[in-house]
């Protein structure tokens, strides 16, 4: 999954589950910056950025609303322009809610 990208990121968003120090290497050969918490029982603390890692808390929610839909959430489509498709429609419902409400 981290080799999709067309353009490598600046840096990679993830939680405690990605701790692990192949990953880690594989970004730092790669100059992606990691943004991975350290799990609670290494010995050696490991700093973040912390701002940016709040940041993934809202890609997060946004998943989390997508979701909602259950076409989206089983993958129901077949082809990927087709859920490319569902996605957008969905990601304009959710923001609509906005519009309405200002």
């Amino acid at each position: 999954m981290i080799d999709l990208p067309e353009q490598a990121p600046d840096a990679f968003l993830a939680d405690k589950g990605y701790d692990a120090d192949a990953i880690r290497a594989d970004l730092a050969e790669r100059k992606i910056k990691a943004v991975i918490p350290g799990r609670s029982n290494r010995r050696v603390k490991i700093e973040y950025d912390r701002a940016l890692y709040k940041q993934r808390n809202r890609i997060e929610r946004m998943f989390g609303h997508l979701k909602i839909n259950r076409a989206i959430a089983t993958r129901y489509d077949q082809l990927a322009s087709s859920f490319l498709g569902m996605v957008h429609l969905a990601t304009a419902r959710y923001w609509l809610k906005f519009v309405h409400a200002a």
